[in-house]
């Protein structure tokens, strides 16, 4: 079954996981194997006045709806693009005197849409909203209880002219979003601004070891005539060679947890138990529970535990001291565990890569280069060992601690930092993505740095000294203690 711009990829049974996509023809690292724009998608409840509701870009300054008061777009471009989407929401928005929470307004949409162009709307589809699995037998009775809140309150949001929709078909939906929600990112990919659905992208399964990963690209609204504008989509790359015939997975969970967490999270988030290779093998745990030795000898079993718990009692007291914004007391706190981990954790121990990952973040952002250098080097170093080497968390870790380095003044391991990271980068977003642009940008700036600092030390760093007054490099924002961001919500 293929269709349009699904022409690379087929649905086949799998063994044991349902549904999932095959490649149709030998895939490279770096392609696109398809993109797909979302079949309907709203900002978050708590970011509704700072997120364009047409394209999701964060913006500073943004327009509002003038009927509902609700919405906020870039300008008349992105909201003339958004009308379809939003005239029926706007109306019921405005009968019911407040927008309802994120769920179910996509919940709204999708079935608004649904009711406009059938089960199947498009060639590009290849599956049907009926196909999706919702997993309503597997709720837990929490989420049983919420989810029939959430229909109680769609019920009475529902545009009174519109036509009936049974609850069986209602419930079906919410399950959907449910399990195959996706988080959509802003324009630079930090930071997750809303959520929306996208179906062919519901059918391509997990593996913690996946041969490929999903970007969104929030399209470009920036060409006077809106003819040339793109949409919002996201697209399924390769992050390595797939050969026709090969199974398209994507990992629904950071990689950076023992597989018996992962599989935990995987079945208590998705439903399902994770077989993978890495899962069943427990590749990597040894390295993610790594301690170090003491004369060929392994350091005393009840040390190891006491500097684990210390561990996990610090990573409480930070996320503590974080949220407060109290950012002396979050380096206090680690300085102190790093000095009781240093003897007895390896780098790539997880524990140690959460303290090193935290340190590094906050001593950048309160401008103590040279530490948050030395710490963000260790890290990188343990991911390099952990994550697969395309990997776009790796990717992101290595620009911030080439950017770290820059500011540090160490401008050698800086750049080679950041080639690193645009290599990765390159792969996992495409050259068009504004953070691969902005990579690009750094890498040109450091590489012309660097050769001027190889022919005249001293008249580099003179003229470093008066260019840093202007802090063009200054790109680090406040912490936010979002180690990781999952891209799914659920899954099928």
């Amino acid at each position: 079954m293929t269709a349009g711009n699904m022409d690379k990829v087929e649905v086949f049974d799998t063994d044991n996981k349902g549904r999932g996509l095959k490649a149709k023809q030998d895939v490279f690292s770096g392609d696109v194997v398809f993109a797909e724009p979302a079949y309907a998608a709203v900002v978050f409840d708590n970011l509704t006045h700072h997120v364009c509701h047409g394209c999701f870009k964060k913006q500073a300054k943004l327009q509002r709806c003038m009927q509902c008061k609700f919405a906020h777009y870039c300008d008349r471009t992105c909201q003339r693009a958004a009308w379809t989407e939003h005239k029926n929401e706007c109306t019921a928005i405005r009968n019911r005197g407040k927008a309802p929470s994120e769920s179910v307004r996509l919940a709204s949409r999708i079935l608004w849409r649904m009711k406009r162009e059938g089960d199947i709307v498009s060639e590009d589809i290849i599956t049907t909203m009926e196909g999706l699995q919702d997993h309503l037998d597997d709720l837990s009775e929490e989420e049983k209880q919420q989810l029939t809140l959430d229909v109680e309150v769609f019920q009475r949001y529902w545009h009174p002219s519109d036509q009936q929709v049974d609850k069986q078909s209602i419930l079906h939906v919410f399950g959907m979003i449910n399990c195959n929600g996706f988080t959509i990112s802003d324009q630079r990919g930090l930071q997750a601004v809303g959520v929306g659905l996208f179906p062919n992208l519901c059918l391509v399964n997990h593996n913690c070891w996946p041969n490929c990963t999903v970007i969104l690209n929030n399209g470009n609204h920036d060409a006077v005539n809106s003819m040339f504008h793109t949409q919002m989509r996201i697209q399924l790359r390769a992050i390595q060679p797939v050969k026709s015939g090969e199974e398209l997975t994507v990992s629904y969970v950071d990689f950076l947890n023992l597989s018996t967490d992962r599989r935990e999270m995987l079945k208590k988030q998705y439903y399902f138990d994770c077989n993978c290779e890495h899962c069943q093998k427990g590749i990597k745990n040894d390295l993610m529970q790594a301690v170090k030795e003491e004369d060929g000898k392994k350091i005393p079993e009840e040390t190891v535990k006491e500097v684990t718990e210390f561990s996990k009692t610090t990573l409480a007291k930070v996320e503590k001291e974080r949220q407060e914004g109290l950012w002396a007391n979050v380096v206090r706190l680690c300085r102190e565990c790093l000095k009781k981990q240093e003897p007895v954790l390896e780098d790539t121990n997880l524990y140690k890569l959460k303290i090193l990952s935290l340190s590094s973040e906050v001593l950048s952002y309160l401008q103590y280069f040279e530490e948050a250098a030395g710490y963000a080097k260790q890290m990188v170093e343990g991911y390099q060992k952990l994550y697969h080497h395309n990997n776009a968390q790796l990717g992101m870790a290595l620009m911030r601690a080439g950017v770290t380095h820059w500011h540090a003044g160490l401008i050698e391991p800086g750049h080679a930092m950041i080639c690193q990271a645009y290599g990765i980068i390159l792969v996992t977003h495409g050259p068009t993505h504004p953070i691969t642009k902005d990579l690009e940008t750094m890498r040109c700036q450091t590489e012309m740095e660097l050769r001027m600092f190889r022919e005249n030390e001293f008249l580099y760093r003179q003229m470093r000294e008066a260019a840093l007054k202007n802090r063009k490099m200054q790109v680090m924002a406040e912490p936010t203690g979002e180690y990781i961001k999952e891209l799914f919500h659920r899954r099928k």
